[in-house]
């Protein structure tokens, strides 16, 4: 059984062009309940189904298989809207890699990092454009805000 295990933190404002092109991410949600997620992404030029359970702590259970890219597209019409968009940054700080997400779309103005985690104790040393962690808050779950987008957020 495949296991996830991160932490999820809100990013200060700076210019992330600087970092290079990104890779944008499309992806669209079949199912999402308190139980499990089932999405099917598009990054870069391919493409997966992803199934994951429900989060206990920092983890969760994770299934990813890479699928046609053609399959996918067709798929992300039957998914429910508005598709999550965004661009992906991969960052290496202090033995870490940092995934930096900057959502486009519906959730533009939103910018999350995630770094993933041997274990749940495992200690990691936070970068300075860092700003507060969100692990434990469902909104910032990609699932979450393909139904309640960052932009309508009061």
């Amino acid at each position: 059984m495949a296991k996830e295990i991160e932490r999820k933190f809100l990013v200060h404002p700076r210019k992330w062009s600087d970092l290079g092109p990104g890779l944008e991410i499309r992806q669209g949600y079949l199912c999402a309940t308190k139980q499990s997620s089932v999405r099917v992404r598009t990054y870069g030029e391919k493409a997966f189904l992803t199934i994951k359970g429900s989060t206990t702590g920092l983890t969760r259970d994770e299934y990813e298989y890479e699928i046609p890219s053609d399959d996918a597209n067709e798929i992300m019409n039957l998914c429910e809207r508005p598709p999550i968009e965004k661009t992906r940054y991969r960052i290496v700080f202090k033995g870490h890699t940092w995934e930096v997400d900057e959502f486009s779309g519906e959730n533009r103005g939103l910018t999350v990092a995630e770094v993933e985690l041997k274990n749940a104790k495992e200690q990691v040393e936070l970068p300075d454009w860092i700003d507060r962690e969100v692990s434990g808050d469902p909104r910032y779950l990609n699932s979450n805000l393909s139904v309640k987008p960052f932009s309508t957020w009061k």
